[in-house]
């Protein structure tokens, strides 16, 4: 039976990236998808987000206003909790320290832990509104996982875990990759266009064509 590789670029801090991940989940069930994971961190630091959005305030104010539109298309609107990051007492967080965890998520445990970490971090940071640029929330998450602590702690803290996600971020420059989340059909070199999973299904059954 043919099937398919798909790069999954995303970004834990990503709203968009949240609304994908869970139509890619039941996409690869349905279709034996290989999907092979890749961080692509937005903004690494706080000077990165200052450069980006300017002062703290308004940097939350202007990334919620993009989290509203997400939010109206969602499968799961109710773990969208705007006004909980909204009153949040921490400066909205970069992505840097949760693509670690996700990366050393992956050298423990492969791609289903890689996936498995984004997604419980993207719960703790779009639905729990805790801060995934603090290391604790990354750790705790590890421990919600299963990972044993000092294993997790190790590998979270290894400068081999820097350069990996530091070597997505070339691959991705190198397939021109300049937003997320990027759905690249390996097989094809297509790019799957976000929507609906319906449309994203539509797209699969193509390429599958293609390559057969």
């Amino acid at each position: 039976m043919t099937s398919l590789t798909i790069d999954f670029f995303h970004d834990v801090v990503c709203c968009w990236c949240f609304n994908i991940s869970s139509r890619m989940r039941s996409l690869a069930a349905e279709f034996d998808l290989d999907i092979r994971h890749r961080t692509f961190v937005l903004q690494a630091s706080p000077a990165e987000m200052a450069a980006r959005w300017g002062a703290p305030e308004d940097a939350r104010e202007t990334i919620l206003g993009h989290w509203t539109v997400c939010r109206q298309v969602s499968d799961q609107p109710d773990l969208i909790e705007i006004d909980a990051m909204r009153a949040a007492r921490f400066d909205y967080p970069h992505g840097m320290s949760a693509a670690l965890g996700c990366k050393a998520a992956e050298r423990l445990g492969g791609q289903t832990a890689h996936w498995d970490m984004f997604d419980r971090l993207q719960r703790a940071h779009l639905t729990e509104a805790q801060n995934v640029a603090d290391p604790a929330t990354v750790l705790h998450a590890a421990r919600d996982l299963g990972f044993e602590a000092g294993a997790f702690a190790e590998a979270f803290g290894d400068p081999a875990t820097v350069t990996a996600v530091a070597t997505d971020r070339q691959d991705a420059r190198a397939l021109q990759v300049r937003s997320i989340p990027a759905l690249i059909v390996r097989e094809t070199g297509a790019r799957l266009v976000n929507g609906p999973r319906e449309d994203l299904a539509a797209q699969i059954r193509t390429a599958l064509r293609l390559v057969a």
